[in-house]
């Protein structure tokens, strides 16, 4: 058995099938390359105090194995929270079992509490889009007015759900599309402003949502596109970028998220539609890169150690760079959608480096400690 073990911390999306397989899978195949015994468990599968019942991928046979074993040392958190009730039982996983775990990545805060954390770091205020939390229609409404486009997302979204775009078309005249909460696109609306208060109140909006100034990101065929960066710890503890690359919304779609029918581009390709000058599209490019260490430097020193982090990036008309949203726990598959095979197999096989590297860490940390106490026992 190997002597480094790497826990997985999973979500079942139904009783028996878990999210992410996949990547867990091809995880443990490159983990077994670097001596990594990955395992991967759900809060579900934990027994008492000190015994979880964990899958381990068994590349002979094609299949995953079921063993009762003790916790792994290192925890990598795979777990998206796509409902208040995962959100709760992970945390009371975390907080019973904080003390002999440690993690790969410190959780971070909602979109709401992200704004506001990074809007209090000077350099990076300017990437932002305006924020403010949803208090009413009427509030609403007068930010539309203000910046003429707008997004409306769930706190704690993800993959597109429960996202709203309303545009302001005309004097009286606007337009709300949007996907609602099973990804599913919600029909164009055109309407007045009076028809778009009556519909926002069918809505149900609440304080969970944010609003968003819109950045345009429509392309000559009507579809949105984004970028999506990865930023992540090397085997030296140190960041680095792995890739960027872009992101196109199918038709009639408000976001670009391949789980919702997105399809991937390289970054360069998406640059040069866009622009034609190549020394402006390296100057975005090397601004966005620069733009990922000090958002990765600085959420560190707010909440603590991290992994990797996915940044999901616009660039508008004029070549200026905005964050749309920054992900603790990014898919990867974009890079392996485009071809840039060796990029996805580093995106996969980093966080496993970052682990092997913290293992190195804990250790000359226990090594030193017992030094010390033979010392001061002499």
């Amino acid at each position: 058995m190997s002597s480094k073990r790497l826990g997985v911390l999973a979500i079942y999306l139904s009783k028996s099938r878990l999210e992410e397989l996949s990547y867990f899978q091809r995880l443990s195949r490159e983990g077994k390359k670097l001596g990594v015994q990955v395992e991967v468990f759900t809060p579900d599968d934990v027994e008492g105090d000190n015994a979880v019942r964990t899958l381990t991928y068994d590349s002979d046979l094609g299949k995953w194995i079921r063993k009762r074993t003790s916790f792994p040392p290192i925890i990598y958190d795979r777990c998206r929270y796509k409902a208040a009730a995962n959100y709760q039982m992970l945390k009371a996983f975390r907080n019973r079992h904080a003390a002999k775990l440690t993690y790969l990545s410190k959780p971070l805060a909602n979109k709401w509490s992200m704004h506001q954390t990074l809007t209090e770091n000077e350099s990076i205020r300017p990437y932002l889009p305006s924020t403010v939390r949803y208090s009413s229609v009427q509030e609403l409404l007068k930010f539309l007015k203000k910046h003429k486009l707008i997004y409306v997302k769930p706190k704690n979204g993800t993959g597109g759900r429960g996202i709203l775009r309303i545009e302001q078309l005309g004097s009286d005249l606007y337009l709300l599309q949007g996907r609602n909460q099973q990804r599913t696109i919600i029909a164009p609306f055109r309407a007045t402003e009076k028809q778009l208060s009556i519909k926002l109140h069918t809505l149900k909006l609440s304080p969970d949502y944010v609003v968003q100034q819109g950045i345009q990101l429509t392309l000559r065929d009507g579809r949105v596109h984004d970028y999506r960066l990865l930023i992540q710890k090397n085997g030296r503890g140190e960041w680095e970028v792995t890739g960027c690359a872009g992101r196109i919304g199918p038709h009639r779609s408000i976001t670009s998220n391949l789980h919702g029918g997105g399809s991937a581009v390289t970054q360069d390709k998406l640059l040069a539609y866009r622009f034609s000058s190549e020394e402006k599209m390296e100057t975005i490019k090397k601004e966005m890169n620069s733009f990922a260490y000090k958002l990765a430097d600085y959420l560190e020193s707010k909440f603590g150690k991290l992994c990797e982090l996915g940044m999901d990036i616009a660039v508008d008309p004029n070549g200026n760079v905005w964050l749309l949203e920054v992900n603790p726990k990014p898919s990867r598959e974009v890079f392996r959608k485009i071809g840039q095979h060796s990029i996805y197999q580093k995106a996969v096989t980093r966080p496993l480096e970052y682990a092997v590297w913290m293992m190195k860490q804990k250790k000359i940390k226990i090594e030193e400690q017992t030094s010390e106490e033979k010392k001061s026992e002499s």
